[in-house]
């Protein structure tokens, strides 16, 4: 079984993507396992093998677990990286999600374009991940479980031993004599996967000796159901979708099959970088949408994203806190970023002297658009342009210092705006689009066993 691991490995190198490898590397039994393993492949030597070792710094040993990470790539003559990170879990997601966000975006900063990212993950793994799923309630994008290969950071997130079994690892491990870290957070049953690992798949194990082969075909299955849905979610989304907002046709996407809904977010919002809501997220969304009054706009707000609708059709975006009511900024032509988000530019290169202001907007303002008999209220002007009521507080106000209006965004100039812009301004609604992962991206739900 020992000598398995290397000529397993090989085989499915020559079938992966070309790139160069780069290992996540914990010092960990899996991990440990799988680098080694491939040190022994010239075939993965030729692609640029090279560990990385991500550092949270939540364990008063980590020191030392780097250290020995080092010491052992240097015997195998292995390069390795050490990624120290900071785990910032004030944002109400955990410390398990918070450290596990740090570490993809550290491990995504230092994958080269096209290169593959190698991880350990194994069968008993993807079994746990199967039935975390489950309990949660997942649909078959979840019970699908992890993908041994996607697209990530501008490369390849790959997992080539998802198919072997935890013994082959450990035999590996024990017959090579390689020194590993046990972290005893993988032991601590009040995390979930660890609860799975020590006390129920050890049970049902005893009860069903295939209970890991059987989950991974249900996994399978699951995943062919969930590319299917996935296919067919793409196709609806094209006629719910509007091109220019960027916003989903509420009735049209009530009015779809069950099993499709989720599959058409998922096909709109991972593309614009965002949170996908979990299964009950959604049947909640479902339930506001249904329930609301005609004259109310109902919003979700999970993870790091927001989903509102407003006439009809729904948006999302980054959640950020609303701006206060009062803000007033410097603007000298360069992009600025405004509260609550937004930004605002110039469709060319110029700079103000001297600069102007962008401020907020107050209650009972009117402004008289270029070629306007009267002046308007700032309602009438945002309800004429479509701007939702939650960006409108985002919208600045933009005049001379000495207090004579040019423009509101980019929604009205005024006779003297018309005449000062040289290079129009854009006001840019909402937040930057997060890139994948933040670079690692937004991951996919089912990918949360890594």
């Amino acid at each position: 079984m020992t000598r398995d691991l290397p000529a397993l490995l090989s085989a499915v190198l020559a079938a992966a993507p070309p790139g160069a490898l780069r290992v996540a590397y914990s010092g960990g039994p899996d991990s440990s396992a799988l680098l080694h393993a491939l040190s022994q492949l010239p075939a993965a030597r030729a692609r640029g093998l090279h560990a990385l070792h991500v550092d949270h710094g939540l364990h008063p040993d980590s020191l030392r677990w780097a250290a020995q990470c080092l010491q052992q790539c240097a015997y195998w003559q292995v390069p390795i990286t050490l990624l120290r990170v900071c785990v910032d879990a004030r944002g109400g997601i955990g410390m398990e999600a918070a450290a596990r966000a740090a570490r993809y975006a550290a491990l995504a900063a230092q994958l080269p374009p096209g290169g593959l990212l190698v991880l350990a993950q194994h069968r008993e793994d993807q079994a746990e991940t199967v039935l975390l799923k489950l309990l949660r309630g997942a649909g078959p994008e979840g019970l699908g479980g992890m993908r041994d290969l996607r697209a990530f950071a501008g490369g390849w997130l790959w997992r080539p031993l998802l198919e072997v079994p935890h013994a082959m690892l450990q035999a590996y491990t024990e017959a090579h004599g390689l020194r590993v870290i046990d972290d005893p957070a993988n032991r601590d049953p009040a995390h979930a996967r660890s609860f799975l690992r020590q006390r129920i798949l050890p049970q049902l194990g005893r009860h069903w000796p295939e209970a890991s082969a059987a989950l991974l075909h249900v996994a399978r299955l699951q995943r062919a159901v969930a590319d299917d849905l996935a296919r067919r979610g793409a196709e609806a989304l094209r006629t719910l979708l509007d091109a220019p907002t960027q916003t989903l046709d509420v009735t049209a996407w009530l009015a779809l099959p069950d099993l499709l809904r989720a599959p058409v977010l998922a096909c709109w919002l991972h593309p614009l970088g965002l949170d996908v809501p979990s299964s009950a997220q959604c049947g909640a969304l479902q339930t506001m949408l249904r329930e609301a009054a005609r004259d109310r706009n109902p919003e979700l707000r999970y993870a790091r994203s927001v989903l509102r609708a407003w006439r009809g059709r729904l948006y999302a975006e980054s959640w950020l806190p609303p701006p206060v009511s009062d803000w007033n900024l410097v603007w000298d032509g360069a992009p600025l970023v405004l509260p609550g988000g937004a930004a605002l530019c110039l469709d060319a290169p110029a700079r103000f002297n001297p600069p102007l202001r962008a401020r907020a907007c107050r209650a009972g303002e009117r402004v008289r658009p270029d070629g306007s008999a009267h002046a308007r209220d700032l309602g009438s002007l945002f309800q004429r342009a479509g701007i939702p009521p939650w960006q409108r507080a985002r919208c600045p106000l933009i005049e001379t210092g000495t207090g004579e209006t040019l423009a509101l965004g980019d929604i009205a100039l005024t006779a003297a705006g018309q005449t000062y812009f040289s290079a129009r301004p854009l006001w840019r609604r909402t937040a930057p689009l997060r890139a994948r992962l933040d670079g690692a991206t937004n991951l996919r739900q089912n990918d949360a066993g890594d």
